[in-house]
């Protein structure tokens, strides 16, 4: 597991070789290879990438690189901190808000499937600002780091319009798989919204009856619905007590806990940890 011990960071550097086993790193990352070709590894799927792709890391991802060629690439890596840095309350909320969502988008993509940038146009125009950071990080002029802000925020909105569905989710019983991660991926997207997981309303968004909805679940994902839902819930907590400075009170009432001690009991029995415990020794 690797750690980003500020809240913004640039780095180009050569790859010949990955000597590293595929890791979680506890950041935000967006990769870009400027040369090369290989593969790479994301929560146990493979991608191959060449000059231009482009990447987007979660910080619950597990990443890691297979290259075939020489490969040179730009890694800018940065936490939520980063982003609540705005002057404004108000801009910093919608920050966050935003940010939450994209979180859900991109944990569901880097675990079923490659984002790919659809109009040749957006590659362009990633490349640019992309660039554009490298030259904000590096000369560190005035109000470097709010245009690095901004430009952060630029390039994500061009990933997310390209990884986001362009249909609502819909239930499908004509092929099992698809609806397996649409149903993974409306958990993803509703997790801090515990009324859309209850058992009956999950089942009425996907057509089941609420006997069969968790035989079906439990078949292609091998964990029970209420696990599954629990276990990502605190996953998610996990991010927010080690990327924000939100009290602990803040979080529990976003999950749909009543309060802090109801989250405590919660997060000890799968951690073995209070979440302050687990702030403390985390962050430390």
């Amino acid at each position: 597991m690797k750690q980003l011990y500020q809240p913004f960071d640039v780095c180009v550097a050569d790859m010949e070789h990955w000597n590293e086993r595929a890791l979680i790193y506890q950041f935000f990352e967006i990769v870009q290879i400027m040369e090369g070709e290989g593969v790479r590894v994301t929560n146990s799927h493979n991608y191959t990438y060449h000059k231009g792709s482009i990447f987007l890391f979660t910080p619950t991802d597990c990443r890691g690189f297979e290259s075939t060629t020489p490969t040179r690439f730009c890694s800018i890596r940065f936490s939520s901190v980063f982003l609540e840095q705005y002057k404004s309350k108000p801009e910093r909320e919608r920050i966050m808000r935003w940010l939450k969502q994209l979180e859900t988008i991109f944990t569901h993509h880097n675990r079923f499937e490659e984002i790919l940038i659809k109009r040749s146009a957006d590659c362009d125009m990633i490349a640019s600002l992309i660039g554009n950071m490298i030259d904000e990080y590096t000369n560190k002029q005035s109000y470097y780091t709010e245009n690095l802000q901004h430009l952060v925020t630029l390039v994500l909105n061009i990933l997310s319009r390209n990884a986001a569905p362009e249909q609502p989710l819909i239930a499908d019983n004509r092929c099992d798989e698809p609806l397996i991660n649409k149903m993974l991926a409306y958990i993803h997207r509703n997790i801090d919204q515990p009324e859309k997981l209850r058992l009956k309303n999950l089942a009425a968004q996907f057509n089941f009856s609420e006997h069969y909805i968790g035989e079906y679940f439990k078949k292609f994902t091998t964990s029970s619905l209420q696990d599954y839902v629990t276990k990502y819930k605190l996953k998610i907590i996990e991010q927010r007590l080690l990327h924000t400075d939100h009290p602990i009170n803040r979080i529990a009432a976003e999950f749909g806990f009543s309060d802090e001690s109801h989250l405590s009991r919660h997060f000890r029995k799968h951690t073995n940890h209070t979440p302050a415990q687990f702030r403390k020794v985390h962050k430390a």
